[in-house]
């Protein structure tokens, strides 16, 4: 078995794609942040102590994406040319899902998983002074399209 992400001798390396020609690519992953009654309640009613727990995160989120090469030292610094994070307030948390886009040699779906992960990371630093319980969940990529391998959508989920 040929890893790509080690040289002949078994040490980590950046696969090279110098070679690849850039292309349009997208991915967009989904996570959730399981939160008390009491938090939903104060993130729909606003008066979360800390601020707009849902702008903060959002920002938080695209940040995120652009940073993702400084957090995972294997991934290839490239351009995130568009990302969105939605968040929408449910019974028992916040849904989250971001989208990433970019038009060159590699895909976006590291972004999109970071850009997930760091809207979550925000939204339990906000609300942990009213729940320490609160937790980051079930965070995956639903969908990614362009590249080599084509699209690809979850099953399970569209």
């Amino acid at each position: 078995m040929t890893f790509t992400h080690l040289d002949s001798a078994g040490r980590a390396r950046m696969v090279d794609v110098t070679e690849k020609s850039p292309t349009v690519r997208s991915a967009t992953a989904r996570g959730f942040v399981r939160c008390s009654p009491e938090v939903v309640a104060a993130l729909r009613d606003d008066t979360v102590p800390k601020g707009d727990v849902l702008a903060v995160a959002r920002i938080a989120g695209i940040q995120g994406a652009k940073r993702t090469p400084e957090l995972l030292p294997l991934a290839h610094v490239i351009g995130v040319h568009g990302a969105v994070v939605d968040l929408v307030i449910v019974d028992d948390g916040v849904e989250v899902e971001a989208t990433v886009r970019t038009a060159d040699r590699t895909g976006v779906e590291m972004e999109a998983l970071t850009a997930v992960s760091v809207a979550g990371l925000a939204i339990v630093d906000m609300v942990k002074g009213l729940d320490k319980g609160t937790s980051i969940e079930s965070v995956r990529i639903v969908a990614k399209t362009g590249g080599k391998s084509g699209d690809w959508h979850r099953p399970d989920e569209r």
